[in-house]
């Protein structure tokens, strides 16, 4: 099983003191934490798209093609790439482009994004939402496949025998759907045989499982062998010394942005410390505590749902860069050793 980090690359003010961190502090500490994940074992790292104020990562593959040539095992991954808003052979391009630099380690994880900012920066509506993310995926596939292409559809300028380049180290370059729980993304992952992505952060992650048979049985239609799928989840999360300071370090930024957000989507209840705690639970969506405690929980999340890879996401909102470097280096020191000898004896 694979475990590793992914990340917004929040630039949220300080709960604490207020201060806010620039774009280019939290970019550059953001190489620094691929570098460490690489060093401690952990096996991939994405970086999410977003263009809004309080986050970095409005361009992962420039993020992480910095990392590329500083590191020599972890994978490298978008978490996600907005698709529906993007240029699918610009997609293809810088990635491969990371492939080259890291030697083939470079992924893609394509969505239609949470948050909208990117459509009328990009000029695309949101009344074209599915259609955009159909019709460019079905454009970024071709493109993988084949160094000449030739496409059309309705929201690109039609491609004629055109070749891509450059080429990716690895045929096919991975290719990964991610939802937030969407039946139709699920079913339309394994109708194509790709690697899905589930992103848990609430309610009980076994809740999914519906879902992942769901996949699991429209890739058996297609005649895809569900044994090779990957799963992956992505799932807010902290490690500490201990299970109360880990606690206790994670709930204010956590706290802060989750209830921005919540203001932004019409929630209505506020996030709470109550919250926080149930959620926490072994059986919630939230994988804050020791090291232990933590495998225990991602080793619970692997036999009720089959996951490949877990990623822990670290930070929700801001805190201070050597606590989420010291998390880091837990989570690939302590907890990973722990899930894969406990995996191992099955």
């Amino acid at each position: 099983m694979e475990i590793g980090i992914s990340t917004f690359l929040e630039t949220t003010p300080d709960p604490v003191t207020g201060e806010v961190i620039s774009h280019a502090e939290r970019l550059r500490e953001a190489v620094e934490e691929i570098v460490l994940a690489d060093q401690v074992g952990l096996d991939v790292y994405g970086i999410g798209e977003h263009h809004r104020a309080d986050y970095a990562g409005s361009a992962p593959a420039v993020v992480l093609a910095a990392a590329a040539a500083m590191t020599k095992n972890i994978r490298l991954t978008s978490a996600v790439s907005v698709l529906s808003s993007d240029d699918p052979v610009r997609v293809y391009q810088q990635f491969a482009t990371i492939d080259g630099i890291s030697n083939g380690r470079a992924e893609i994880m394509a969505g239609r994004g949470s948050f909208i900012e990117s459509f009328p920066l990009f000029g695309y509506s949101l009344d074209d939402y599915n259609e955009l993310f159909d019709e460019k995926l079905e454009l970024l596939l071709k493109i993988r496949a084949s160094e000449k292409v030739t496409w059309r559809g309705g929201h690109r300028p039609a491609i004629d025998n055109l070749p891509v380049y450059p080429r990716a180290v690895q045929d096919p370059l991975p290719v990964w759907i991610a939802t937030g729980g969407n039946p139709e993304s699920a079913i339309r992952a394994g109708m194509l045989g790709l690697p899905v992505a589930f992103a848990i952060i609430g309610g009980m992650p076994e809740r999914f499982a519906p879902l992942v048979k769901l996949y699991k049985e429209a890739a058996t239609r297609a005649g895809h062998n569900p044994d090779k799928l990957q799963i992956a989840t992505h799932s807010h999360g902290f490690v500490g010394e201990t299970t109360e300071q880990a606690a206790a370090l994670f709930y204010p930024s956590t706290q802060a942005q989750m209830n921005v957000i919540g203001r932004e989507r019409g929630w209505g209840q506020s996030y709470n410390r109550a919250t926080y705690d149930d959620a926490r639970s072994l059986r919630g969506a939230l994988y804050v505590g020791d090291s232990e405690y933590v495998a225990e929980k991602i080793i619970l999340l692997h036999k009720n749902l089959g996951v490949t890879r877990f990623f822990l996401h670290v930070n929700v909102g801001t805190m201070p860069h050597r606590e989420v470097m010291r998390a880091i280096e837990l989570l690939g020191t302590k907890v990973a050793p722990i899930v894969r000898q406990e995996l191992a004896k099955n």
